[in-house]
């Protein structure tokens, strides 16, 4: 465990919910939804980003976030993070801000994450000196994985609408998150690292979302080397784990799947 923990409020929300629908034979029926709600997140009372997620692991969420965003310099700056549904908001407080900060959030970019990600300060620079190296795999090895994570998903066998991400230590679910965005769910899982004080370097990164250059950064920052989606890849998201030694599985599904990067480590 960290040897400091930020005070941290306790604010997960339920996050199902049911409807009555018509199905094409016009007959009601009565289904689950993924509750879905803004979060803004403030920063020593200023406003950084409102987030839209389920609502389940709040807390979780802002650290990483902060941390994938190199908004705070390290978890021992943070005092407390505490979550207010009533307005909408998380409050964090930190022991001294990051010198650094104005010049990070001068410069903002619009990702390609489910609903609206934003990415501050010159985050491709600080994938320069990662030393992150693609572990020898196998057919056996992601098999493993797979199975170990055929319990989870609940949310989207429920009800849908949601992306799942998950930290593994072969066949063992280290955590396990779904939200309405997969950078959402990737960064609460961050945060519950960077809580902890557990490293990525022997980990697989499972998601269920597209491999875009914005998972490859986030799981670059978490220093995990190899990566699995049930989903595709992105031409940008394919050249940065090249760049970076990211092993790029996708596609995987069943007993399929496809090897995008890492394939001088790959024993078939």
């Amino acid at each position: 465990m960290a040897k400091h923990r930020p005070q941290l409020s306790d604010s997960g929300v339920h996050s199902l919910h049911t409807a009555t629908v018509l199905d094409e034979y016009g007959k009601p029926r009565e289904l689950s939804l993924t509750g879905e709600r803004p979060l803004t997140i403030y920063l020593d009372k200023r406003e950084i980003v409102t987030l839209m997620t389920m609502g389940s692991q709040p807390e979780l969420l802002t650290l990483g976030y902060l941390r994938n965003q190199g908004l705070v310099r390290t978890i021992d700056d943070i005092i407390a993070i505490q979550v207010d549904w009533d307005v909408e908001a998380v409050a964090v407080t930190t022991r001294q801000s990051n010198p650094d900060l104005e010049k990070i959030l001068s410069k903002r970019t619009v990702t390609s994450g489910c609903g609206q990600g934003t990415m501050f300060g010159n985050v491709m620079a600080s994938l320069d000196n990662l030393d992150v190296k693609c572990p020898q795999f196998s057919p056996e090895s992601i098999y493993q994985v797979l199975d170990g994570l055929a319990e989870y998903n609940k949310m989207y066998k429920q009800a849908g609408a949601v992306h799942g991400c998950a930290l593994c230590s072969g066949n063992q679910v280290d955590v396990f998150i779904e939200d309405v965005g997969r950078h959402n769910a990737v960064d609460a899982i961050s945060g519950w690292m960077w809580l902890n004080e557990v490293s990525g370097h022997d980990k697989v990164f499972y998601t269920t979302g597209r491999l875009t250059s914005e998972m490859i950064i986030k799981v670059a920052q978490m220093e995990v080397p190899l990566l699995l989606s049930r989903s595709g890849v992105t031409e940008m998201g394919l050249r940065l784990a090249e760049k970076i030694g990211i092993g790029m599985v996708a596609r995987a599904k069943g007993k399929h799947f496809l090897v995008y990067n890492g394939q001088k480590h790959f024993n078939a």
